[in-house]
């Protein structure tokens, strides 16, 4: 198990997505499961076009808007993790996440520029059969993020939840 106080951080990025609603979803999942903050590279989409996000994250998780990959500028020890369908991706139950770690969505219909592929430190893949929505792939990722680091009881052996809560030994 991970040391318990070393939490990290991530941020969730969205390289050329072109719907809102599918930014706006991406954007409210980064809120709701934590991420310290969003970038968004050559995205044109308004903030206030975002239907979807009813958490209202941008006043909440801050937002930077990047021109283009090489205009990206992340915190020092934080690792670029690609999500794509590619070959050579590492499938993302068998991915250990950085403790410090950007993780970045391609757009819809397309994949993650060559540039951006060239600056990543990993790439990963969701082992689906097909493409998923980006805020879908996000969501999964966030999650798999915060069951592999968070402080959770180990799952059972046998169905259903653990027999002691966390924490009461």
């Amino acid at each position: 198990m991970q040391n318990e106080l070393a939490r990290g951080y991530f941020a969730i990025g969205a390289d050329g997505i072109s719907k809102a609603m599918n930014l706006g979803n991406l954007i409210r999942s980064a809120n709701a499961f934590g991420a310290s903050f969003v970038f968004l590279v050559g995205v044109e989409q308004s903030l206030r076009r975002m239907k979807s996000d009813t958490s209202h994250a941008q006043l909440q998780v801050p937002v930077y808007d990047v021109p283009d990959v090489t205009a990206l500028r992340l915190p020092r020890g934080c690792r670029l993790v690609g999500c794509e369908l590619v070959d050579d991706a590492v499938a993302l139950p068998s991915f250990r996440h950085p403790l410090q770690a950007a993780y970045v969505f391609g757009p819809e219909r397309g994949n993650l520029s060559e540039g951006m592929l060239e600056r990543c430190d990993h790439v990963v893949r969701i082992p689906t059969r097909f493409c998923i929505n980006v805020a879908v792939a996000g969501a999964i990722v966030m999650y798999d993020r915060m069951v592999s680091l968070g402080r959770f009881a180990e799952r059972p052996v046998r169905s259903g939840g653990p027999r002691e809560r966390p924490g009461t030994r």
